[in-house]
């Protein structure tokens, strides 16, 4: 098989690797964020449930947790689930275990911020939307960027564990290229193309942290 043939079928797994990426990203982001406001509840069994949900998600491999929301209707509640089941069961597990990351680095964000600066904005006549909108959350964004950029980097290497669900994402289909042909080239070619992927988020997150240098 010629090496074009081989990146040609690398590029058609590499679309269902741009899916889990990018449903991951729309979804754990904000979800990420609620969990956030839940762990800081000053409710005790919201703040709870929420830390023991993060706690769960970050402390058990995402592994086992795909596996557990593929096979968890069966074993759970006695429900066939098809193999149609297989993508959507990819994008929920990393979509609920990416959210508890984000949530603590947002936690970490949010709480980095001097309470001084709360108290002048509720001088200012800011209520505590208005507060977290305009002053907080700018401030927290430009924090947390180079934690959220390395949790996407984690995140399009981390793609690769779709196979554990017979999901032929790029790594999948380099492993089978590699099996059929005997050879590590399409390995070779997939980490060449992961790390494309990866070098273009870093610089699109530095020229964010730019943008974002004029908040202290």
């Amino acid at each position: 098989m010629s090496i074009f043939m081989m990146l040609k079928l690398l590029f058609e797994g590499l679309g269902l690797s741009a899916l889990v990426f990018f449903v991951t990203l729309i979804f754990s982001l904000p979800l990420g964020l609620i969990l956030c406001f839940g762990r800081m509840s000053k409710n005790f069994i919201i703040r709870n449930i929420t830390k023991f949900y993060i706690s769960v998600m970050r402390g058990t491999p995402l592994m086992l947790q795909l596996f557990v929301v593929f096979f968890g209707p069966y074993y759970l509640f006695g429900i066939r689930m098809g193999s149609s089941y297989r993508i959507p069961a990819v994008l929920i597990g990393f979509v609920i275990n990416y959210a508890a990351y984000f949530a603590e680095i947002y936690r970490g964000g949010i709480e980095s911020i001097p309470v001084g600066q709360y108290e002048a904005a509720k001088m200012l006549g800011y209520n505590k939307v208005q507060t977290f909108v305009r002053i907080i959350f700018p401030q927290v964004v430009k924090r947390i960027t180079p934690s959220v950029t390395n949790e996407v980097i984690t995140l399009v290497k981390d793609t690769s564990l779709a196979f554990v669900l017979s999901v032929l994402e790029m790594f999948t289909i380099a492993k089978q290229i590699a099996a059929a042909e005997t050879s590590m080239l399409p390995y070779f070619l997939a980490g060449a193309i992961y790390y494309i992927v990866d070098f273009v988020i870093a610089m699109i997150s530095e020229k964010i942290e730019k943008k974002m240098s004029f908040y202290k």
